[in-house]
């Protein structure tokens, strides 16, 4: 095996996932280049792909408050509890970096508040452990309101 394909993964038959795919990828979530993201999932890389700490596209753009990418990502059946190295997920960075909108939309679309990363830490421990207080309150609200969306009345 050659060393292009020892560092190519299949991860299906037509997706093909190359660590310059997955950083290409990365980049463009985090610099909020939402062109490059969509072009590079119509060109079968994985929205779910991860680097070498464990980051996908959706750490990027929650990390860095790109609602617009996150909201991409989430529309095309992204992993929202895709954990680093670290065991954070989007979650997580989002409320460590006090993204409100990113926050809702997390939770709204399914997120797993009650994760705990390596540090024993849920999403709402990192807002509290930064003072983000409007992070706290988008969770408290955010919650119930999920909660109540999920109540079939027959």
């Amino acid at each position: 095996m050659g060393t292009d394909e020892a560092n190519t993964l299949h991860q299906s038959e037509n997706e093909v996932i190359t660590p310059d795919n997955v950083e290409a990828l990365l980049e463009a979530a985090r610099y909020d280049d939402i062109d490059d993201v969509v072009s590079l999932a119509s060109a079968d890389v994985s929205i779910d792909s991860k680097d070498s700490q464990g980051r996908t596209a959706l750490h990027m753009a929650a990390a860095n408050g790109h609602l617009g990418i996150v909201e991409y990502l989430i529309r095309n059946g992204v992993d929202l509890d895709a954990c680093n190295v670290e065991k954070n997920t989007a979650l997580h960075w989002a409320c460590l970096n006090g993204h409100v909108e990113v926050v809702k939309n997390l939770i709204s679309a399914g997120a797993n508040v009650t994760l705990l990363n390596s540090y024993e830490r849920t999403p709402m421990d990192e807002a509290v452990s930064r003072g983000k207080m409007e992070i706290i309150d988008a969770i408290n609200a955010a919650v119930p309101q999920v909660e109540l969306n999920g109540v079939r009345v027959s």
